[in-house]
């Protein structure tokens, strides 16, 4: 794209600048996201797996090509539709498309037109396809499913919009799953505003459970979740499927009784000192099947009087202390910073379309783009790379400025001499395209 004018630099006179560069990108590493698609074979499992109500007799946009576009759109930090209609135009995402012209706002804006419900469904499994093949690369056995819902604002008449108390504002709220061991966002489900926290867990969380502990029926699963997910159904189903869980309770007056039963005051004891115990006790609430375990945690803050207390649910063995369940359980905290990255770096909370299924199917594809620069963040990057966001991995490796050059045969993409992080870059590229022989 051309611009007509001119600037010229004041602190340079000599300096003109101007948007006529020609086949130039500046977002050229985004070849290492193209490359790790391919690896996980994305385009040919979108063609198979997501479903669209596609009526068009012609076209020149299909529908998966549409779909990853949007995601490198994404990637790459572009959250608005109306970019692609600059980005088309850029010789590094053409390639990456070589067979079809990439799409422009409108053609997106009717892509979203095609969106069902079994869309939805079928972008999950997807979603879950690819998780599959990085956790066979990673050769994980182990999983932690940590439950929460978080909050997207909403400007306006939405479908399904709705006041959220705790959160004081109009919008929806979401049901998310994360893998606590890896960062992989396992799930999500869009839900109006007004939703409890609870609202409809069993069944979203009973086909995870049901596909990993069918999957890799050795792996050990864990499923976490704060006191909004204190409810039977997760209980009986986690018992049911065998796995464990831990899950903190709502303190109440049975609660507290219990525990004070194991508080000893000590007037010698000396009161500008932090006392921390630790009990279990056997506890049935009036919802409950049968009686379950419960650890007790008991603090007396520094010349405080009495001990506050928390509790959580759990069905681990009196083998594990009552203590290492409270530890376990407070490593749920890393879930808060990734979905903050879902949202902050991969616009999961995007609410620009009228429609609830619009919106849903733009959360979806954000979940996408957040699970395929995790798999590029945990398998292909050095342990000491593996802890960054994606802000910073977006100015290290995607923001690279790059020229297209064509000839009779080939075609090459030259890089920025003057890129800081070429070795990382390298290093990143082979990985990637050892990830074939694992798949």
């Amino acid at each position: 794209m051309v611009t007509l004018q001119e600037n010229v630099a004041k602190f340079n006179n000599n300096l003109i600048v101007s948007h006529d560069g020609g086949q130039l990108s500046s977002d050229s590493g985004l070849v290492l996201v193209d490359e790790l698609m391919d690896a996980l074979q994305f385009t040919q499992l979108s063609e198979k797996v997501v479903k669209f109500k596609d009526n068009r007799k012609y076209w020149t946009h299909t529908n998966p090509k549409v779909l990853k576009q949007l995601i490198l759109q994404i990637i790459a930090g572009y959250p608005t539709d109306s970019s692609a209609n600059i980005l088309r135009h850029d010789p590094v995402l053409q390639t990456l498309s070589p067979d079809e012209p990439l799409a422009s706002q409108s053609s997106i804006s009717r892509f979203f037109d095609r969106v069902t419900l079994d869309t939805i469904s079928t972008l999950q499994g997807l979603n879950q396809s690819l998780i599959d093949k990085a956790r066979l690369v990673r050769n994980d056995t182990n999983l932690i499913i940590d439950l929460d819902s978080t909050h997207s604002d909403t400007f306006g008449s939405q479908e399904q919009t709705a006041y959220n108390a705790h959160y004081g504002t109009n919008g929806y709220h979401p049901l998310v799953a994360f893998d606590g061991l890896t960062g992989d966002f396992l799930k999500a489900k869009l839900r109006s505003g007004n939703q409890y926290t609870s609202n409809g867990v069993k069944g979203f969380l009973e086909p995870l459970l049901e596909h990993y502990n069918q999957a890799i029926p050795t792996t050990d699963i864990l499923v976490r979740g704060d006191s909004g997910f204190a409810t039977p159904a997760i209980y009986d189903l986690c018992d049911t499927f065998k796995n464990h869980y831990v899950i903190r309770l709502k303190a109440n007056r049975n609660l507290y009784r219990l525990a004070e039963e194991f508080v000893y005051y000590d007037n010698n004891h000396p009161w500008d000192e932090k006392e921390v115990y630790y009990h279990s006790v056997s506890y049935q609430a009036n919802s409950w099947t049968k009686p379950r375990r419960v650890c007790i945690r008991s603090t007396r803050e520094v010349d405080e009087l009495l001990f506050n207390h928390a509790f959580i649910v759990t069905n681990f063995s009196e083998n594990i202390s009552a203590k290492r369940v409270f530890e376990t359980y407070n490593k749920r905290g890393t879930m808060e910073n990734y979905i903050k990255e879902a949202k902050n770096n991969f616009f999961f909370d995007k609410t620009d379309s009228p429609h609830f299924l619009e919106n849903e199917a733009r959360m979806m594809i954000s979940l996408l783009a957040y699970n395929l620069v995790n798999f590029l963040r945990t398998i292909c990057f050095d342990s000491k790379w593996k802890g960054l966001q994606v802000n910073t991995i977006r100015l290290r490796l995607f923001k690279i400025a790059g020229k297209l050059v064509r000839t009779a045969r080939q075609l090459y993409l030259k890089l920025s001499s003057s890129h800081v992080y070429q070795a990382e870059f390298y290093h990143t590229f082979r990985r990637i395209q050892r990830i074939r022989q694992y798949i």
